[in-house]
Protein backbone atom coordinates (compact mmCIF):
# COMPACT_ATOMS: atom_id res chain seq x y z
CA UNK A 1 0.00 0.00 0.00
CA UNK A 2 1.30 3.46 -0.90
CA UNK A 3 2.09 5.47 2.28
CA UNK A 4 -0.15 8.34 1.11
CA UNK A 5 -3.21 6.11 0.59
CA UNK A 6 -6.18 7.17 2.68
CA UNK A 7 -7.03 4.58 5.33
CA UNK A 8 -9.97 3.94 7.67
CA UNK A 9 -10.15 2.25 11.07
CA UNK A 10 -13.78 1.11 11.44
CA UNK A 11 -16.03 1.77 14.42
CA UNK A 12 -14.22 -0.57 16.76
CA UNK A 13 -17.19 -2.91 17.10
CA UNK A 14 -20.09 -4.30 15.05
CA UNK A 15 -23.63 -3.04 15.57
CA UNK A 16 -26.53 -5.20 16.74
CA UNK A 17 -29.12 -3.28 14.68
CA UNK A 18 -29.33 -0.61 11.99
CA UNK A 19 -31.07 1.50 14.64
CA UNK A 20 -27.84 1.81 16.62
CA UNK A 21 -26.37 3.83 13.76
CA UNK A 22 -28.85 6.71 14.07
CA UNK A 23 -27.18 10.01 14.97
CA UNK A 24 -23.56 11.13 15.26
CA UNK A 25 -23.68 12.87 11.90
CA UNK A 26 -20.58 14.94 11.09
CA UNK A 27 -20.00 18.66 10.75
CA UNK A 28 -18.42 19.25 7.32
CA UNK A 29 -16.59 22.38 6.20
CA UNK A 30 -17.69 24.22 3.06
CA UNK A 31 -14.59 25.10 1.07
CA UNK A 32 -15.49 26.50 -2.36
CA UNK A 33 -18.78 28.29 -1.67
CA UNK A 34 -18.02 29.93 1.69
CA UNK A 35 -17.15 33.63 1.65
CA UNK A 36 -13.55 34.47 2.44
CA UNK A 37 -12.88 34.79 6.16
CA UNK A 38 -15.99 32.79 7.16
CA UNK A 39 -15.81 29.25 8.54
CA UNK A 40 -19.02 27.70 7.17
CA UNK A 41 -20.00 24.15 8.08
CA UNK A 42 -22.97 21.93 7.30
CA UNK A 43 -24.38 19.06 9.33
CA UNK A 44 -25.52 16.55 6.68
CA UNK A 45 -28.28 14.51 8.29
CA UNK A 46 -28.33 12.15 5.30
CA UNK A 47 -25.58 10.23 7.13
CA UNK A 48 -28.41 8.74 9.21
CA UNK A 49 -29.34 5.24 7.96
CA UNK A 50 -32.69 6.38 6.55
CA UNK A 51 -30.95 9.40 5.00
CA UNK A 52 -32.67 12.20 6.94
CA UNK A 53 -32.81 14.02 10.26
CA UNK A 54 -36.23 12.43 10.89
CA UNK A 55 -34.60 9.08 11.72
CA UNK A 56 -33.82 10.57 15.12
CA UNK A 57 -37.39 11.43 16.07
CA UNK A 58 -38.79 8.26 14.47
CA UNK A 59 -36.59 6.09 16.66
CA UNK A 60 -37.34 8.06 19.81
CA UNK A 61 -41.09 8.14 19.20
CA UNK A 62 -41.19 4.34 19.00
CA UNK A 63 -38.82 3.70 21.89
CA UNK A 64 -40.57 6.27 24.10
CA UNK A 65 -43.90 4.58 23.32
CA UNK A 66 -42.40 1.18 24.15
CA UNK A 67 -41.05 2.45 27.48
CA UNK A 68 -44.35 4.07 28.48
CA UNK A 69 -46.54 1.18 27.34
CA UNK A 70 -48.33 3.31 24.74
CA UNK A 71 -47.22 0.90 21.99
CA UNK A 72 -47.88 -2.81 22.46
CA UNK A 73 -45.98 -5.66 20.74
CA UNK A 74 -47.28 -6.18 17.21
CA UNK A 75 -49.53 -3.11 17.30
CA UNK A 76 -49.84 -1.11 14.08
CA UNK A 77 -48.25 2.34 14.03
CA UNK A 78 -49.91 5.10 12.00
CA UNK A 79 -48.62 8.59 11.20
CA UNK A 80 -49.15 11.56 8.88
CA UNK A 81 -45.97 12.67 7.13
CA UNK A 82 -44.58 14.47 4.11
CA UNK A 83 -42.17 11.59 3.72
CA UNK A 84 -38.97 11.70 5.78
CA UNK A 85 -40.60 10.87 9.10
CA UNK A 86 -42.50 8.11 7.34
CA UNK A 87 -39.28 6.68 5.91
CA UNK A 88 -37.66 6.86 9.34
CA UNK A 89 -40.66 5.18 10.96
CA UNK A 90 -40.72 2.54 8.25
CA UNK A 91 -37.08 1.74 8.94
CA UNK A 92 -37.64 1.58 12.72
CA UNK A 93 -40.84 -0.46 12.43
CA UNK A 94 -39.20 -2.90 10.01
CA UNK A 95 -36.31 -3.43 12.41
CA UNK A 96 -38.61 -3.85 15.42
CA UNK A 97 -41.44 -5.78 13.77
CA UNK A 98 -44.33 -3.29 13.89
CA UNK A 99 -46.79 -2.85 10.99
CA UNK A 100 -46.88 0.74 9.76
CA UNK A 101 -49.50 2.79 7.90
CA UNK A 102 -48.58 6.24 6.58
CA UNK A 103 -51.00 8.97 5.51
CA UNK A 104 -49.52 11.44 3.05
CA UNK A 105 -50.73 14.27 0.81
CA UNK A 106 -50.83 13.11 -2.82
CA UNK A 107 -48.47 15.88 -4.02
CA UNK A 108 -45.34 14.73 -2.18
CA UNK A 109 -42.56 13.06 -4.15
CA UNK A 110 -43.07 9.59 -5.59
CA UNK A 111 -39.66 8.45 -4.33
CA UNK A 112 -40.82 8.86 -0.75
CA UNK A 113 -43.91 6.70 -1.27
CA UNK A 114 -41.84 3.99 -2.94
CA UNK A 115 -39.20 4.01 -0.20
CA UNK A 116 -41.82 3.61 2.53
CA UNK A 117 -43.48 0.76 0.66
CA UNK A 118 -40.05 -0.77 0.02
CA UNK A 119 -39.55 -0.81 3.79
CA UNK A 120 -42.88 -2.59 4.27
CA UNK A 121 -45.19 0.31 5.12
CA UNK A 122 -48.63 0.94 3.66
CA UNK A 123 -49.09 4.44 2.22
CA UNK A 124 -52.56 6.03 2.15
CA UNK A 125 -52.72 9.20 0.03
CA UNK A 126 -54.96 12.14 0.95
CA UNK A 127 -56.32 14.90 -1.35
CA UNK A 128 -54.10 17.92 -1.94
CA UNK A 129 -57.09 20.19 -1.39
CA UNK A 130 -57.16 19.06 2.25
CA UNK A 131 -53.47 20.02 2.73
CA UNK A 132 -51.43 18.77 5.71
CA UNK A 133 -54.44 19.00 8.02
CA UNK A 134 -56.15 16.36 5.88
CA UNK A 135 -53.39 13.78 6.23
CA UNK A 136 -53.24 14.42 9.99
CA UNK A 137 -56.98 13.92 10.41
CA UNK A 138 -56.90 10.77 8.27
CA UNK A 139 -54.21 9.31 10.54
CA UNK A 140 -56.31 10.23 13.59
CA UNK A 141 -59.37 8.52 12.09
CA UNK A 142 -57.44 5.35 11.31
CA UNK A 143 -55.87 5.24 14.77
CA UNK A 144 -59.23 5.65 16.51
CA UNK A 145 -61.11 3.19 14.32
CA UNK A 146 -58.48 0.43 14.45
CA UNK A 147 -56.89 0.98 17.88
CA UNK A 148 -53.55 1.76 16.26
CA UNK A 149 -50.72 3.72 17.87
CA UNK A 150 -50.65 7.30 16.52
CA UNK A 151 -47.06 8.56 16.40
CA UNK A 152 -48.07 12.27 16.69
CA UNK A 153 -44.75 13.70 15.50
CA UNK A 154 -46.09 17.26 15.60
CA UNK A 155 -47.15 17.05 19.25
CA UNK A 156 -45.07 14.42 21.07
CA UNK A 157 -42.46 15.37 23.65
CA UNK A 158 -40.25 12.61 22.23
CA UNK A 159 -39.54 14.80 19.19
CA UNK A 160 -37.64 17.76 20.64
CA UNK A 161 -36.22 15.58 23.42
CA UNK A 162 -34.17 13.48 21.00
CA UNK A 163 -32.62 16.60 19.44
CA UNK A 164 -31.80 17.91 22.91
CA UNK A 165 -30.15 14.58 23.77
CA UNK A 166 -28.35 13.88 20.49
CA UNK A 167 -28.20 16.60 17.81
CA UNK A 168 -27.37 19.36 20.27
CA UNK A 169 -24.75 17.24 22.08
CA UNK A 170 -23.04 16.43 18.80
CA UNK A 171 -22.86 20.14 17.96
CA UNK A 172 -21.39 20.98 21.36
CA UNK A 173 -18.78 18.23 21.03
CA UNK A 174 -17.79 19.15 17.47
CA UNK A 175 -17.33 22.84 18.30
CA UNK A 176 -15.89 22.49 21.80
CA UNK A 177 -13.27 25.16 22.34
CA UNK A 178 -14.12 26.80 19.00
CA UNK A 179 -16.29 29.69 17.92
CA UNK A 180 -19.86 28.95 16.92
CA UNK A 181 -21.43 32.27 16.06
CA UNK A 182 -24.52 31.11 14.16
CA UNK A 183 -26.58 27.94 13.89
CA UNK A 184 -29.04 27.90 10.95
CA UNK A 185 -32.05 25.62 10.53
CA UNK A 186 -35.53 25.44 9.05
CA UNK A 187 -38.54 23.73 10.58
CA UNK A 188 -40.87 20.90 9.70
CA UNK A 189 -42.19 19.63 13.00
CA UNK A 190 -40.09 22.11 14.97
CA UNK A 191 -38.26 19.41 16.90
CA UNK A 192 -34.77 20.29 15.70
CA UNK A 193 -34.88 24.01 16.54
CA UNK A 194 -36.67 23.41 19.85
CA UNK A 195 -34.42 20.60 21.08
CA UNK A 196 -31.14 22.14 19.95
CA UNK A 197 -32.29 25.59 21.01
CA UNK A 198 -32.82 24.43 24.59
CA UNK A 199 -29.18 23.38 24.82
CA UNK A 200 -27.52 26.21 22.91
CA UNK A 201 -29.34 28.82 24.97
CA UNK A 202 -27.85 27.33 28.17
CA UNK A 203 -24.44 26.11 27.06
CA UNK A 204 -23.53 28.31 24.07
CA UNK A 205 -25.55 31.48 24.70
CA UNK A 206 -23.31 33.46 22.35
CA UNK A 207 -24.52 31.40 19.40
CA UNK A 208 -27.25 33.15 17.43
CA UNK A 209 -29.99 30.78 16.27
CA UNK A 210 -31.31 31.54 12.79
CA UNK A 211 -34.64 30.03 11.76
CA UNK A 212 -36.03 29.99 8.24
CA UNK A 213 -39.43 29.42 6.69
CA UNK A 214 -40.81 29.45 3.11
CA UNK A 215 -41.52 32.93 1.78
CA UNK A 216 -44.85 31.67 0.46
CA UNK A 217 -45.90 30.42 3.90
CA UNK A 218 -44.77 33.07 6.40
CA UNK A 219 -46.66 31.67 9.37
CA UNK A 220 -44.12 32.75 11.98
CA UNK A 221 -43.38 35.99 10.18
CA UNK A 222 -47.06 36.90 10.22
CA UNK A 223 -47.13 36.98 14.01
CA UNK A 224 -50.52 35.28 13.97
CA UNK A 225 -50.96 32.34 16.34
CA UNK A 226 -52.13 28.83 15.59
CA UNK A 227 -55.56 27.63 16.70
CA UNK A 228 -55.36 24.23 18.39
CA UNK A 229 -57.58 21.50 19.76
CA UNK A 230 -57.34 20.31 23.37
CA UNK A 231 -54.85 17.61 22.33
CA UNK A 232 -52.57 20.26 20.78
CA UNK A 233 -53.36 19.18 17.22
CA UNK A 234 -54.11 22.04 14.79
CA UNK A 235 -57.74 23.11 14.66
CA UNK A 236 -57.40 24.64 11.18
CA UNK A 237 -54.87 25.63 8.57
CA UNK A 238 -52.87 28.72 9.43
CA UNK A 239 -54.17 31.75 7.48
CA UNK A 240 -50.66 32.79 6.34
CA UNK A 241 -49.86 29.42 4.75
CA UNK A 242 -49.78 28.91 1.01
CA UNK A 243 -48.50 25.93 -1.01
CA UNK A 244 -44.72 25.99 -1.40
CA UNK A 245 -42.12 23.72 -3.02
CA UNK A 246 -39.91 23.08 0.03
CA UNK A 247 -41.07 19.56 0.87
CA UNK A 248 -40.70 18.58 4.53
CA UNK A 249 -40.88 22.19 5.70
CA UNK A 250 -43.79 24.14 7.11
CA UNK A 251 -46.99 22.12 6.94
CA UNK A 252 -50.12 24.27 6.79
CA UNK A 253 -50.05 24.80 10.56
CA UNK A 254 -47.57 25.72 13.28
CA UNK A 255 -46.75 22.43 15.05
CA UNK A 256 -47.16 22.23 18.81
CA UNK A 257 -43.53 21.08 19.10
CA UNK A 258 -42.43 24.39 17.55
CA UNK A 259 -44.57 26.44 19.91
CA UNK A 260 -41.98 26.07 22.68
CA UNK A 261 -39.34 27.68 20.48
CA UNK A 262 -41.72 30.57 19.82
CA UNK A 263 -42.82 31.03 23.43
CA UNK A 264 -39.32 30.72 24.92
CA UNK A 265 -37.51 32.73 22.23
CA UNK A 266 -35.31 29.85 21.13
CA UNK A 267 -34.35 31.61 17.91
CA UNK A 268 -32.92 35.08 17.32
CA UNK A 269 -33.81 35.86 13.72
CA UNK A 270 -36.30 34.59 11.17
CA UNK A 271 -35.48 34.57 7.45
CA UNK A 272 -37.88 33.84 4.58
CA UNK A 273 -36.53 31.80 1.67
CA UNK A 274 -37.95 30.87 -1.72
CA UNK A 275 -38.09 27.41 -3.20
CA UNK A 276 -36.13 28.71 -6.19
CA UNK A 277 -33.31 29.79 -3.87
CA UNK A 278 -33.38 26.41 -2.18
CA UNK A 279 -33.08 24.53 -5.45
CA UNK A 280 -30.33 26.82 -6.72
CA UNK A 281 -28.17 26.34 -3.64
CA UNK A 282 -28.84 22.60 -3.42
CA UNK A 283 -27.55 22.31 -6.98
CA UNK A 284 -24.51 24.45 -6.14
CA UNK A 285 -23.72 22.30 -3.12
CA UNK A 286 -23.74 19.23 -5.34
CA UNK A 287 -21.74 20.74 -8.21
CA UNK A 288 -19.18 22.69 -6.20
CA UNK A 289 -18.89 20.82 -2.88
CA UNK A 290 -19.94 17.28 -3.78
CA UNK A 291 -22.72 17.40 -1.17
CA UNK A 292 -26.06 15.91 -2.22
CA UNK A 293 -28.96 17.46 -0.33
CA UNK A 294 -32.62 18.17 -1.00
CA UNK A 295 -34.66 21.33 -1.42
CA UNK A 296 -34.94 21.87 2.34
CA UNK A 297 -31.17 21.53 2.71
CA UNK A 298 -30.59 23.95 -0.14
CA UNK A 299 -33.05 26.39 1.42
CA UNK A 300 -31.31 26.26 4.78
CA UNK A 301 -27.97 26.71 3.07
CA UNK A 302 -29.30 29.71 1.12
CA UNK A 303 -30.00 31.41 4.44
CA UNK A 304 -26.61 30.37 5.82
CA UNK A 305 -25.03 32.12 2.82
CA UNK A 306 -27.10 35.25 3.54
CA UNK A 307 -25.91 35.18 7.14
CA UNK A 308 -22.32 34.57 6.02
CA UNK A 309 -22.42 37.58 3.70
CA UNK A 310 -23.21 39.87 6.66
CA UNK A 311 -21.17 38.15 9.38
CA UNK A 312 -17.95 39.63 10.69
CA UNK A 313 -14.66 38.13 9.52
CA UNK A 314 -13.69 35.07 11.52
CA UNK A 315 -17.27 33.99 12.20
CA UNK A 316 -18.24 30.33 12.32
CA UNK A 317 -21.61 29.19 10.98
CA UNK A 318 -23.22 25.73 11.16
CA UNK A 319 -26.10 24.90 8.81
CA UNK A 320 -28.43 21.90 9.05
CA UNK A 321 -28.98 19.77 5.91
CA UNK A 322 -32.09 17.70 6.70
CA UNK A 323 -31.91 15.05 3.97
CA UNK A 324 -30.48 13.71 0.73
CA UNK A 325 -31.16 15.03 -2.75
CA UNK A 326 -31.95 11.56 -4.06
CA UNK A 327 -35.36 11.93 -2.43
CA UNK A 328 -36.25 14.60 -5.01
CA UNK A 329 -35.54 12.96 -8.37
CA UNK A 330 -39.15 13.47 -9.55
CA UNK A 331 -39.33 17.10 -8.40
CA UNK A 332 -38.26 20.35 -10.11
CA UNK A 333 -34.90 20.07 -8.34
CA UNK A 334 -33.85 17.58 -11.03
CA UNK A 335 -35.72 18.99 -14.02
CA UNK A 336 -32.51 20.17 -15.66
CA UNK A 337 -30.89 16.75 -15.48
CA UNK A 338 -32.21 14.23 -17.98
CA UNK A 339 -31.46 10.56 -18.52
CA UNK A 340 -30.36 11.10 -22.14
CA UNK A 341 -27.17 12.83 -23.27
CA UNK A 342 -27.35 16.59 -23.70
CA UNK A 343 -25.66 18.44 -26.58
CA UNK A 344 -22.36 18.84 -24.75
CA UNK A 345 -22.25 15.15 -23.84
CA UNK A 346 -23.10 14.18 -27.41
CA UNK A 347 -20.24 16.36 -28.66
CA UNK A 348 -17.84 14.62 -26.26
CA UNK A 349 -19.04 11.23 -27.49
CA UNK A 350 -18.50 12.21 -31.13
CA UNK A 351 -14.99 13.50 -30.45
CA UNK A 352 -13.67 9.93 -30.80
CA UNK A 353 -14.85 7.42 -33.42
CA UNK A 354 -15.93 4.38 -31.39
CA UNK A 355 -18.80 3.26 -29.16
CA UNK A 356 -21.28 5.96 -30.13
CA UNK A 357 -25.01 5.64 -29.72
CA UNK A 358 -26.88 5.70 -33.01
Amino acid sequence: MHPDTRTTTGHGHPYDSILETVGNTPAVKINRLAPEGIALYVKPEFFNPGASVKDRLALNIIEHAERTGALMPGQTVVEATSGNTGIGLAMVCAAKGYPLVITMVETFSIERRKLMRYLGAKVVLTPKAEKGIGMVRKAQELAKENDWFLASQFETEANADIHEATTAREILADFKGQRLDYWVTGFGTGGTVTGVGRVLRKERPETKIILSEPDLAPMLGSGEGQTRNDDHTPAASHPAWQPHPIQGWSPDFIPHVLQEAIDHHLYDELYPVSGAQGMEWAQKLAKEEGIITGISGGSTFAIAMEVAAKAEAGSTILCMLPDTGERYLSTPLFDAFGADMNDEETTISRSTPGYQLG
